[in-house]
């Protein structure tokens, strides 16, 4: 698969409705999903989990990209083929989270900074002798009582655009992800109005340290109400107010917007993206970036039995095409019952 240039790899991952599938959770996050069907968390049962989805007939087709773990992109499948490997001859390129977490931020009570500049350009060195061909950084903003402060946006959006930066020069297209969380009870007025505050500061970032936009993927929350506001916002809502705030400060340059589901039901992310690409008029192709959202029908139905593989793949083939149905606005919910 001879994609090299920067523009060229984001525009391959987005292509025909194509997005991206994120496995790269952490081990202790593997092993709470992992629980929730009863089955404990070991290496093996990490990399059995994995080369399942790897393996299903739902990539060729609507995956475009991959996001692996460190553990992951080293991992070999049980006939010895590396997982990487793997993912690749099934059309899809792979890539990389590289952030390591977060911390508290001094003076911010609640608010943490996302950390993983010291030694990046090593570990990028060798992700990219790896094969790894894009590289992904999670900035977390939270909704509160006085916060987010700017101090705290300030310093996430700075580390996005300089972890964008070294990922360039590596070689990697960075996709960047500054999450404002679904977590808390704060009304949609107020994500928008944060959104709009992370946004506006991460592309003035990225301008200020250089970064193509052409080779480089958003990867942004949904404009929702908080999980526990009483007030919820129809789909249609939801679709409107996100694309007024990108519209408003989203360059055209930036080829794909891989929207994260940040908590939201399989159906709902599902829902949100398809009418957003159903009103169209931007100028980028929206996409999905889905952890939960793409596994976990899969991950019920594998219960981390071997002979309930193709039942857990055909789980994840169906979310798969649904989502690349809905980045091309084609879906419908009759579709879900097929």
């Amino acid at each position: 698969m001879l994609v090299e240039n920067l523009e060229d790899i984001a525009a391959y991952i987005v292509d025909d409705g194509k997005g991206i599938l994120a496995a790269d959770e952490s081990n202790p996050t593997c092993s709470k999903r992992f629980e929730s069907i009863g089955v404990v968390s070991t290496e093996e049962k990490r990399r059995d989990y994995r080369e399942m989805l790897f393996r299903s007939d739902g990539v060729p087709d609507n995956i475009g990209g991959v996001i692996l773990f460190d553990e992951t992109i080293r991992q070999r499948a049980a006939d010895g083929t590396l997982l990487r490997e793997v993912i690749a001859e099934q059309g899809a390129l792979f890539g990389i989270k590289v952030d390591q977490g977060v911390r508290p931020i001094d003076g911010c009570p609640g608010e943490t900074v996302t950390v993983g500049l010291d030694g990046l350009d090593e570990r990028l060195q060798e992700y990219a002798s790896m094969g790894a061909k894009f590289t992904k950084w999670r900035a977390v903003i939270k909704i509160g009582s006085a916060i987010p402060s700017e101090k705290c946006i300030e310093l996430n959006m700075k580390a996005l655009a300089s972890y964008a930066a070294l990922a360039q020069a590596n070689g990697m297209v960075p996709i960047v992800e500054p999450e404002v969380l679904m977590e808390g009870e704060h009304t949609i007025d107020s994500c928008h109005e944060v959104t709009e505050r992370a946004l506006n500061a991460l592309f003035q970032c990225l301008e200020q340290d250089g970064v193509n936009l052409k080779g480089s993927l958003l990867k942004p929350n949904m404009i929702t109400a908080g999980a526990g506001c009483s007030v919820q916002a129809s789909v249609d809502d939801v679709a409107e107010r996100t694309l007024i705030c990108l519209k408003a400060i989203v360059p055209s340059a930036v080829p794909g917007i891989c929207f994260l589901s940040g908590g939201q039901s399989d159906l709902q992310a599902t829902a949100h993206l398809d009418a957003m690409n159903k009103i169209g008029g931007f100028p980028w192709k929206i996409s999905f970036s889905y952890g939960r959202a793409l596994q976990s029908s899969a991950l019920s139905a594998w219960g981390g039995s071997p002979d309930r593989v193709r039942s857990a793949q055909d789980a994840f083939t169906h979310r798969a095409s649904m989502n690349r149905l809905a980045a091309l606005g084609k879906w419908n919910k009759e579709l879900e019952a097929g």
